[in-house]
């Protein structure tokens, strides 16, 4: 958001003193003076670290996160928690380091701050992984504290407000990101008032046209229907007065991106969303919630199936309400909400109101315990999880919920997403438990593992002592908690077990050779051990019960006899490896990659692929560094001498547009003994034509043929070979 400008003109620097005083007057209203005097300072300190760095409105850069403190001070947060917002970026964005804010404030402070902070140097390729690992750092610093979250999506707030500058392309991917992560984290800690906003800024960023229009309908459709509006709204208000029970009834608008969603989702236009009229009703306490609800129920008749008890079984978030629809006047559908002034407050500020509400400690202790609980179950998946995208994978699973409720034997309610299964339920209740599950009954009546779960049914988990959890289950758990704990399970196969179990894999392998493994030599497995860096060759046989090596290949290298041939690593290092002979499709599972469609007479590489065998590709392919990157089983391969066949390859042929060209040259591939197996055109136009054509080489040699025959029509201007 920095961008380098000379000149200030004088409006921009009004701006940044109004909010100054904006801020300084908003925290006067509920913090000490000493307090104060603090937050004033860190503005001080942050004006002077972004001195010269301007945002590209032009505005001095400490304007922004002046603003997100005051967001801040709005919700009363502590006096910590706003000096962290005003110094959000210095360690990101300036000289300052971490040991210097904790040496000008303080150690909390200067944890805030870092928690915050991007990672600065993170050696990812992509974007996604680059965005995937800083993600992942915010929610461990925000396990520490909370507050390091509430900054941030402040943070972004104001990001999203003032993204107008941003060029398309950015604005539509930092709205993109908003909608997958920030808004549903706002969501899962009841924040609902910034959940909107953000939703509402991603999708004005995303969609602008769209947003336009359907705000103008939605404008123009609630002029028209203020009538009928205003005469259920005085009709409640009646028959709560002839009832003597004094309570706020208010219409509610309906969120712009709620109405988009719900439009696309079911496919129907503006109209039918807008036929149902949405009210809220605030009273005292939760006695008089359910008697509302009762007359609201005598008022206007229920619809079958759309009550939901809130109160009684809360949102994952903590929110609680009663919501019901009815048929109003002329059968005009009504939702309505009824819940206490304390919930209301609650279910707009979520665990941000333990700053706003501190004072009555009950109010907040309720969301403060469920986002502990929730963060705690993300640090057990974060743990377990392979890197930062299988991390982001498993919370926005997550973060997506729709809940169901169902019971155990003793009475317990467990809420799980929607789509869970016996053994999302299992993991649920504890983990011990989902790892010795092997079947359960409900209502009495024994049902496979997979069956998804339906609201309000006792289930019962069946256990026997020696089970242990089957990778099948991963086809069908829905909750990071089950996958997370299957997996981490899976890897901690003890060790006896997943060495019987290579050992008998081995041998297996070794049979259909006509080898016993006791007669491969000492020497020969020590050289193996060495080749592969294994230390052990019990380690090896485990690594092979577990997956981790193929065992067609350890007997394949255990019983080869070829010289040994040294390769250089990415490092600089060599290590011997004796390279795979192969045919291109013999007994072992051997993939010729798609990406590159590697030919006899090719330079290749192979990659051990679990459910492909080797994945066979050519050493210039566009994807094999990033693939040799990622993996760590791959091995040299190479062709065998007297390899044989027909294999296909892709070649991209830029010819001219008339009439015949195409078939002048298939007939040309024909008449060299190969076959095309698919036609792609390209790119066309009135002139010139650009065809993908995959047709089959015997090798190198066959195919350059086939190039240089082409090359001499009179109509092929150009003709390369594709690499992926």
């Amino acid at each position: 958001m920095i961008a380098s400008k000379t000149d200030i003109i004088l409006p921009v620097e009004l701006l940044e003193s109004q909010l100054v005083s904006r801020l300084s007057s908003t925290l006067e209203s509920y913090l000490d003076a000493k307090h104060v005097e603090q937050c004033l300072r860190a503005y001080e300190f942050g004006a002077l670290a972004h001195k010269g760095q301007f945002r590209k409105s032009g505005e001095p850069y400490i304007c922004h996160p002046v603003s997100v403190a005051i967001s801040l001070a709005e919700i009363r947060m502590d006096a910590d928690g706003i000096t962290a917002a005003i110094l959000h970026d210095v360690i990101e964005d300036t000289g300052i380091s971490k040991k210097q804010l904790a040496a000008k404030f303080n150690n909390e402070v200067a944890e805030l701050v870092d928690g915050v902070t991007k990672l600065s140097k993170i050696e990812n390729q992509s974007h996604a992984e680059a965005q995937a690992e800083n993600v992942r750092k915010m929610f461990l610093a925000m396990a520490k504290d909370l507050r390091v979250i509430i900054v941030k999506l402040a943070d972004r707030l104001h990001n999203m407000q003032t993204l107008g500058v941003m060029l398309p392309p950015k604005k539509r991917r930092i709205a993109r990101e908003t909608l997958d992560i920030y808004a549903p984290i706002a969501n899962r800690l009841g924040m609902n008032s910034i959940r909107h906003k953000l939703e509402g800024l991603s999708f004005e960023a995303m969609y602008p046209w769209r947003f336009a229009v359907l705000n103008r309908a939605i404008k123009k459709a609630r002029g028209n229907r203020r009538k009928m509006i205003d005469n259920i709204e005085s009709t409640i208000k009646a028959r709560l007065q002839a009832a003597d029970f004094p309570c706020d009834v208010i219409g509610r608008e309906k969120n712009i991106y709620s109405i988009y969603k719900k439009m696309a989702k079911k496919k129907i236009p503006l109209a039918d969303v807008f036929d149902v009229y949405a009210f809220r009703i605030y009273c005292d306490d939760v006695d008089a919630c359910y008697r509302l609800l009762g007359m609201m129920h005598n008022l206007y008749k229920p619809i079958p199936g759309r009550f939901k008890d809130y109160i009684a079984l809360p949102k994952e978030n903590g929110y609680q309400s009663l919501h019901s629809v009815l048929i109003g006047p002329y059968g005009v559908p009504i939702e309505v909400q009824i819940r206490t002034q304390k919930m209301h407050r609650m279910s707009e500020s979520g665990i941000a109101a333990h700053w706003l509400y501190k004072t009555d400690a009950d109010k907040s202790r309720n969301f403060q315990a469920l986002a502990n609980e929730w963060l705690k179950d993300l640090l057990e998946i974060q743990k377990s999880a392979g890197d930062s995208l299988e991390f982001i994978d498993n919370l926005k699973v997550d973060l997506f919920p729709q809940e169901v409720f169902v019971f155990t034997p003793k009475g317990s309610i467990i809420k799980l997403p929607r789509g869970s299964t016996i053994v999302d339920f299992a993991y649920a209740v504890h983990t011990d438990l989902g790892n010795a599950c092997v079947s359960a009954r409900i209502d009495k009546q024994l049902i496979p593992l997979q069956t998804q779960l339906e609201s309000g049914v006792t289930v019962e988990i069946i256990t026997a002592e020696h089970a242990r959890p089957n990778p099948l289950w991963l086809n069908y758990v829905v909750t990071a908690r089950a996958r997370t704990a299957i997996r981490n399970r899976l890897k901690h196969i003890e060790g006896e077990e997943a060495l019987n179990l290579g050992k008998r894999l081995l041998e297996n392998e070794l049979l259909a050779m006509n080898i016993y493994l006791s007669e491969i030599s000492e020497e020969k497995i020590k050289t193996l051990l060495k080749i592969m860096g294994i230390k052990t060759f019990k380690k090896l046989l485990e690594d092979i019960g577990l997956g981790n090596k193929m065992p067609f290949l350890v007997a394949k290298q255990l019983t080869q006899d070829n010289v040994h041939t040294h390769v250089k690593l990415d490092d600089g290092s060599k290590r011997e490896n004796n390279p795979l002979m192969i045919k291109g499709t013999e007994g072992m599972v051997v993939t010729l990659a798609k990406c590159c469609r590697p030919i006899p007479g090719d330079s290749i590489i192979g990659f051990f692929n679990p459910g492909k065998g080797i994945v066979v590709h050519q050493h210039d392919c566009h994807n094999h560094s990033l693939v040799k990157k990622k993996q760590n089983n791959w091995l040299d391969v190479e062709w065998e001498s007297e390899t044989k066949g027909d294999f296909a390859t892709e070649i991209r042929v830029q010819i001219l547009n008339q009439r015949g060209s195409l078939a002048t040259v298939a007939t040309t591939i024909s008449e060299l003994d190969s076959n095309i197996e698919n036609v792609t055109v390209v790119d066309q136009d009135a002139r010139v034509c650009v065809d993908s054509i995959i047709l089959t080489a015997q090798n190198r040699v066959h195919l350059a043929k086939i190039m240089r025959r082409l090359k001499e029509l009179s109509i092929v201007l150009k003709i390369t070979r594709v690499k992926g």
